[in-house]
């Protein structure tokens, strides 16, 4: 399992991190090792193996969640939030490609040079329509590579499509994602209060998601989504700097 970043207090390189591993009874924690003799002298019942960190007990009454991992779920369980939902659908994409995508009847027309940002809409797109019609809002940030992979150029191309329907959708550089210290995967955030997030294998195919409403993992999702917002690019201004740089 790839360690999944839960949060962190670090500025300018500072180290204080947590992060989830395999034994969903233990959260893996970086700190400075502590190196204090008076503390070390002190300290009860240590084994060979054992070393002690320091960390800002911020970062643990923020970020540590306060459950037990919940269980992979279908992502047709989530289905039902994107109508019900009652304010914001925001969603992070962080991958380089979507089996989806791939495997999807666009992917070779686009390939093929077709525009298929003009397809007429389907029942995702008429959702949107309708819960934005409402006042309600979908926006999503997509992170690019520089240069952008292939399944990110299908997703800017496709984009307008989206956008028309009432999207917003936005593009931050994977480099500057990295530089923000933002989340390596991707979720789904409902009113703020409803996380859903993507499970994928190697191969770029969603198994499911993983569903909780733990007050530290909906907070450090809401604090991400500020931070990506703010940094974002709006889909139109990204696809005129990608063209003037072809």
């Amino acid at each position: 399992m790839t360690l999944r970043f839960l949060g962190t207090t670090s500025d300018d390189g500072d180290c204080p991190t947590l992060y989830e591993i395999e034994d969903p009874s233990e959260i893996l924690v970086q700190g400075d090792r502590e190196t204090d003799p008076g503390h070390l002298v002190q300290l009860r019942d240590v084994k060979p193996s054992e070393t002690f960190v320091r960390v800002p007990r911020s970062l643990l009454t923020r970020y540590v969640p306060s459950n037990y991992p919940p269980a992979l779920q279908p992502f047709a369980s989530i289905s039902h939030l994107f109508a019900e939902f009652r304010h914001t659908a925001w969603r992070l994409k962080t991958r380089r490609g979507y089996a989806t995508d791939r495997n999807g009847p666009r992917w070779q027309r686009w390939l093929d040079g077709e525009d298929v940002a003009s397809d007429p809409p389907n029942s995702w797109r008429e959702n949107v329509r309708a819960r934005t019609a409402e006042g309600k809002r979908f926006e999503r940030v997509r992170l690019v590579d520089e240069p952008a992979t292939q399944g990110q150029e299908f997703l800017t191309a496709t984009a307008p499509g989206n956008v028309a329907a009432g999207k917003d959708i936005r593009n931050l550089t994977r480099a500057a994602a990295e530089r923000l210290r933002l989340p390596d995967h991707d979720f789904w955030l409902f009113d703020s209060k409803v996380l859903a997030r993507f499970a994928f294998n190697e191969n770029d195919t969603a198994l499911g998601v993983y569903v909780t409403e733990d007050p530290a993992e909906v907070l450090a999702a809401c604090q991400a989504r500020d931070t990506a917002w703010h940094h974002a690019v709006p889909t139109q201004e990204f696809a005129k700097r990608v063209r003037s740089t072809v």
